[in-house]
């Protein structure tokens, strides 16, 4: 599968835990911003001319800040100069403090057909530390318009004293709101956000406490219907994002906007982080890019072990062999002798054994070849 991904970089305002290229402040710039949108959408297309894409995925930044009309334009125009498959999974991140039932209207009438919501906690204590501009009622006047389409919601642990008795109610909030999937990430203090400075100063849970959440997540949800399918990522069967499996299966997507990376024919490149520089690229026809590495050899091999190990399904272990002309046993067996006891075989797949997924990243790493 296919994919592309649409960067809208406005919000009303900036959360504080937030690191993506999101500018409140430079919202008034919207207008010249699509329409640089839409001329990257043709250029890029017209360098792929002969693929299919599966899905569409617009986020940010927060899409719905800003008028559903450049949506809508931005929509069109992918379906113009792409071939899209038949069906294709639309997708638009939504923060329900921004949404109206007009702009859920003209989001549907061309063609979005799923919706990611922010929803981060149902305690409007913890919303307004986090600067977010939203009620947990906020999230059920959404839901309700929303009422029957493939919804997601985005919940995040680790907050400042948070426990799981408040995990769980979020979740149960999510649930009364009828969403299908749900992504749960740990919070990650960035350097150079307003929550590292909590991070700092050990306001936050530490790393352990996160951990003990996280794995009574993972069985409260399984008890609700929700299948874990990727470290951070559940679905009641059937609604698993599409766009985001074609990252963990290190499928082909093109990234549209600033800040948007993509991966075509082995190559992964990146958009500036500056809009005016990405701007005036754009208008003097001029690449965008600020970076561009040829994914090959080793590097293909460990990114593609990286993002399958993620998942719940594993690597396919003969696939791989076919696609790197390589025998993994052998290859890694240092690496399978020293993590084997945290690992499962089956079939063709391996896998890390459930218990262990949220340290994965200990496990993944051995497998880097220096």
């Amino acid at each position: 599968m296919k994919g592309i991904y649409i960067h809208v970089p406005f919000c009303k305002q900036k959360c504080t835990y937030c690191d993506f290229a999101s500018f409140p402040k430079e919202i008034g710039k919207t207008e010249s911003y699509f329409a640089c949108l839409y001329r990257e959408i043709e250029g890029r297309a017209k360098q792929y001319p002969d693929k299919i894409f599966d899905t569409v995925y617009i986020g940010g930044g927060t899409p719905s800040a800003v008028d559903a009309k450049y949506i809508a334009g931005a929509i069109r125009q992918v379906k113009k100069c792409f071939t899209l498959k038949k069906g294709a999974e639309i997708t638009i991140e939504l923060n329900p403090g921004t949404v109206d039932a007009n702009k859920i209207k003209e989001y549907k009438s061309v063609g979005v057909n799923r919706f990611s919501i922010g929803l981060q906690t149902g305690f409007d204590d913890q919303l307004k530390r986090l600067n977010r501009i939203h009620t947990a009622k906020d999230f059920l006047l959404t839901t309700n318009l929303l009422k029957g389409e493939n919804t997601s919601a985005d919940i995040l642990i680790g907050l400042h004293d948070q426990t799981i008795d408040q995990v769980k109610k979020t979740i149960e909030l999510a649930i009364a709101g009828r969403v299908k999937h749900l992504s749960v990430y740990a919070l990650t203090p960035e350097v150079g956000t307003p929550i590292y400075t909590d991070y700092l100063n050990g306001e936050l849970l530490s790393d352990d406490e996160v951990a003990d959440i996280y794995q009574e997540v993972v069985a409260y949800l399984k008890e609700k219907g929700f299948n874990r399918y990727e470290v951070s990522n559940f679905a009641i069967p059937g609604y698993e994002s599409k766009h985001n499996q074609i990252y963990w299966d290190r499928g082909e997507y093109i990234g549209v906007g600033v800040s948007a990376s993509s991966f075509m024919n082995g190559r992964r490149f990146t958009n500036t982080f500056k809009i005016d520089e990405y701007m005036n690229a754009v208008i003097y026809n001029k690449s965008p890019e600020i970076s561009s590495d040829l994914i090959e050899g080793d590097d293909a091999e460990f990114e593609k072990i990286m993002l399958a190990l993620r998942t719940a399904k594993g690597l396919n272990v003969k696939e791989f062999n076919e696609e790197f002309n390589v025998d993994f046993d052998q290859k890694y067996k240092a690496a399978l002798q020293k993590k084997g006891k945290y690992l499962v075989r089956d079939g063709d797949y391996i896998r890390i054994q459930d218990d262990y997924m949220y340290v994965q990243n200990d496990i993944i790493l051995e497998f880097q070849l220096n």
